[in-house]
């Protein structure tokens, strides 16, 4: 597993920075985000440092599909009401013109009732 020891994402996997765990098997970790947009707000990242979805691979595929797969699982046991009622929003920021502020691949997922605090 490669990790970077300038990133903030790795040293909140290896828990040398403390967070409010959601998700954790042998290539994911969940947490909630310290500044929520909305109720619900989590991210998703890969233990393996990949700096943007600029940078995988398609080997990769796997681990996207995985991701994209747990997100609405976790958006539900966290408290978004389900589809298509409720809901949630699952974003991917990439790069500084995307809005990307930690360079670690990161999948935020917001929901919960309206309105929210941005998005």
């Amino acid at each position: 597993m490669s990790s970077d020891p300038n990133c903030v994402f790795c040293k909140i996997i290896e828990g040398k920075i403390p967070s409010r765990k959601v998700y954790e098997d042998d290539e994911l970790f969940g947490f909630h985000d310290i500044a929520p947009w909305a109720p619900v707000h989590f991210m998703l990242v890969p233990k393996r440092h990949i700096p943007s979805m600029a940078q995988l691979e398609p080997d990769d595929a796997a681990l996207m599909g995985k991701i994209m797969t747990l997100a609405p699982r976790l958006a539900l046991e966290l408290g978004c009401r389900p589809y298509p009622e409720g809901g949630y929003r699952v974003l991917v920021n990439t790069g500084t013109e995307g809005g990307q502020e930690v360079h670690h691949l990161h999948v935020h997922v917001m929901g919960g009732p309206r309105p929210w605090l941005r998005g």
